[in-house]
């Protein structure tokens, strides 16, 4: 069961916490790590290329000539494929690229996440996390005060807008509650801070 220090707001220890194996303590199953990122990254995909075909093209309402006698092939409409200003033959049109994994693999491929974070000692837990007022100023110096100055994932417990507002304009910041935690957000930040209750809830949820 792996056990880290808990840390306040300065920077000082103020106690340990013991976190559940079965989340934060697991080898990390690559392949659901790999399978779980490819979905997110899917799933975020506009889908919104498109090409005209030929019904979709402007004009070529009337047949160029007539079918028969003229010598030359048979044509009914100059917006066919093969016309220049034609329709496209077989061209993207607007689809959705998301699809779903199975719950359990989704599951798995997030505790792998957690739990390599805390084998790379990359994963800080925080007493707690609390401003009396937006303050950019003073979500820096927290993170000065516990030596994250890389990427940063902040997971905090619930909802505060005190703390949103005071992280959202740090370029590499980013603020999520338990519910709002992906593979792939775990995964692009170099650091997890991760206060002591929202641990208590990831545990809940995922155990």
């Amino acid at each position: 069961m792996p056990k880290l220090n808990v840390l306040d707001q300065n920077g000082s220890q103020v106690g340990d916490v013991e976190l559940t194996d079965t989340v934060f303590g697991i080898e990390p199953n690559q392949n659901a790590l790999y399978e779980a990122i490819v979905m997110q990254q899917a799933s975020r995909r506009q889908g919104t290329h498109a090409t005209k075909n030929r019904s979709a093209v402007r004009g070529g309402g009337k047949k160029p000539w007539r079918q028969k006698g003229t010598g030359r092939a048979r044509q009914g409409s100059i917006r066919a494929p093969q016309w220049v200003g034609g329709g496209t033959v077989f061209g993207p049109s607007p689809r959705s690229y998301g699809y779903k994994l199975p719950k359990k693999v989704r599951r798995l491929a997030l505790k792998s996440a957690l739990s390599s974070k805390v084998q790379d000692g990359s994963a800080i837990v925080l007493d707690n996390l609390t401003f009396d007022k937006p303050k950019t100023k003073e979500f820096v110096n927290v993170l000065n005060n516990l030596s994250a100055d890389q990427k940063v994932l902040v997971v905090i417990g619930e909802n505060d807008d005190a703390v949103e507002r005071s992280g959202r304009n740090l370029p590499n910041v980013q603020i999520a509650t338990p519910d709002q935690v992906n593979v792939l957000d775990v995964v692009n930040h170099d650091q997890l801070i991760v206060t002591k209750d929202a641990a208590a809830k990831l545990e809940e949820v995922l155990g």
